[in-house]
């Protein structure tokens, strides 16, 4: 639905970036008032959005083994804490268990922190990525006569639209390749280390 929502966004800017049909088309561009355009393949399928999907899919990784190394050290400490309970003066068990309890919590608030954030390193790479390919889709846009780009996925029945994805494609990939150098999708750096004792 989020890729729906950017599409739908860009589409509607893209009305106002064509302000009147070009007198020489060049050869290779269908003509037709109405294009069609899979988003989906379209991020999926460019340099671009791959890059864009595997910086994520890296992040997750990383969160992931750093998610699964916090809860194996957390273990062993709290294993070592028990099998120390009984040669240590209540007061000090005490201070270790209340010290043990709060590294836990913050450890668990930190990692639900990384997590949020690369939900929404997600949720906003259509439409970075949207915002970067813009003006190859108004090129296409323009080249073609269109007035309109359409999400395909909208359409139940079509007759006489000309789908453009691999064309966009194919734009993307020579004009924009692997995209800007930094944005909001790049991988950060690796998540904290796990507070000492």
């Amino acid at each position: 639905m989020w890729r729906s929502l950017a599409l739908a966004g860009f589409l509607i800017s893209l009305l106002g970036v064509v302000a009147a049909p070009v007198a020489a088309q060049p050869t290779g561009v269908v003509q037709s008032d109405i294009l069609v355009l899979d988003p989906e393949k379209l991020m999926s399928e460019t340099i671009y959005g791959q890059r864009l999907l595997a910086d994520i899919q890296d992040e997750r990784d990383v969160l992931v083994a750093y998610n699964r190394r916090v809860e194996a050290e957390l273990e062993d400490e709290e294993k070592s804490l028990t099998e120390r309970r009984p040669t240590l003066p209540p007061e000090e068990f005490s201070d270790l268990a209340d010290t043990f309890d709060r590294k836990v919590q913050q450890l668990r608030q930190d990692s639900e922190r990384m997590s949020r954030d690369l939900e929404r390193k997600r949720e906003i790479a259509p439409l970075q990525f949207m915002r970067v390919i813009e003006p190859v889709l108004a090129d296409i846009l323009s080249d073609s006569g269109g007035v309109v780009i359409m999400d395909v996925r909208a359409i139940l029945l079509r007759s006489g639209v000309a789908d453009i994805t691999d064309l966009a494609i194919e734009r993307v990939n020579a004009q924009i390749g692997e995209g800007p150098a930094s944005g909001p999708t790049r991988s950060t750096l690796p998540p904290p280390e796990p507070p000492g004792d």
